[in-house]
């Protein structure tokens, strides 16, 4: 299978080159990406592969359910595993679901008997990727009940073990349904230009085949990237649009207030006062007194810049004009209502 599309002026085009199934848990495939400037497959195959790993969602058991038990690492009669035993068995089960909320399973078992994934008791919108996967053996005529909880995320989840209580076992999660992804690129020339071919190996757990897996990395990267791609927010004022400017961090309206609390404290730290233009007197003033940055200005009132050895009034007119006139802000009268 071949696709084209277009890219800085190139027809790029992929295929899948190599594919193989060695398990219901081990699917591999490697695809070719052709052709880039030099240069630009190192950029993709380093954002594809980060991109495979990190930001693709899976499904797993995140926590378990005994009855009557005390302890992750007590035994139950009857049962050959430990109930630790047992969690680790849950821990390696494949699951694929189409809900994106935390679903509940069980097993309920009545021994002797041998227990795989193909006993869990699931949801419709979840599947088990092998039913073969061991869980844990029942030796004598006995019932073993678990419940299960299953989720869908990114990444991995390490539990807390202080959080086992009274038969309540969370389980580290691992999310990830790529167990390997790695990238390679190569030179050749074409038309008397040296270009290149990206080559991406793709290893998957079975829920998910190595080219859905390109897919859903393609599609997170570009969902990364579209706010970048955005127009610059504009006004209407008196019936005339105007846009703010590029380098105005004023306005963070589209952020949560904690976001834009963040974002603002870590911008104010690294502009200068210089961008402030104040007369040399006020400037030379604020220096000797360690003020290097906006950030630092901000954690002076009015009443501390007055406090400030030469720093008469005017110069404090002088800064919080220039403030309000290139940041939009209004120092406070005193540190007493300084937030």
């Amino acid at each position: 299978m071949q696709n084209e599309i277009s890219v800085s002026a190139q027809a790029l085009q992929w295929r899948c080159v190599e594919s193989k199934v060695d398990s219901e848990r081990l699917h591999y495939s490697r695809f070719a990406i052709s052709p880039f400037r030099c240069g630009q497959a190192n950029t993709v195959g380093i954002a594809m592969r980060r991109a495979l790993l990190g930001e693709i969602e899976g499904t797993c058991i995140t926590c378990a359910i005994f009855k009557k038990v005390t302890h992750e690492y007590s035994t139950i009669v009857g049962i050959q595993e430990s109930v630790h035993d047992i969690l680790i068995n849950l821990k390696e089960i494949v699951l694929k679901s189409n809900s994106s909320e935390t679903q509940k399973a069980f097993i309920s078992i009545l021994g002797p008997k041998k227990i795989t994934a193909q006993d869990i008791i699931l949801p419709p919108s979840v599947k088990i990727i092998d039913t073969t996967q061991y869980i844990a053996t029942i030796t004598k005529p006995i019932h073993l009940d678990i419940e299960l909880e299953i989720e869908k995320d990114c990444g991995y989840r390490i539990q807390d073990s202080v959080k086992s209580i009274d038969g309540y076992f969370p389980i580290d999660a691992i999310f990830m349904p790529i167990r390997n992804a790695n990238y390679s690129v190569h030179s050749f020339e074409n038309n008397n230009k040296i270009q290149e071919i990206l080559f991406i190996e793709i290893w998957t757990n079975g829920s998910i085949t190595p080219k859905e897996a390109l897919y859903e990395a393609s599609r997170s990267l570009i969902d990364l990237f579209i706010p970048f791609l955005h127009t610059e927010k504009k006004e209407t004022i008196d019936g005339l649009k105007t846009e703010y400017k590029p380098n105005d961090i004023s306005d963070f309206s589209s952020f949560s207030p904690v976001t834009d609390k963040l974002t603002k404290e870590i911008t104010f730290k690294h502009i200068f006062i210089d961008q402030l233009e104040l007369p040399a007197r006020a400037y030379n003033c604020l220096k000797r007194v360690n003020v290097h940055t906006i950030s630092d200005l901000l954690n002076y009132s009015q009443d501390d810049l007055m406090k400030i050895k030469n720093f008469g009034k005017k110069s404090v007119e002088q800064v919080l004009e220039a403030l309000e006139k290139q940041f939009s802000i209004n120092l406070p009268k005193n540190k007493l209502y300084f937030h």
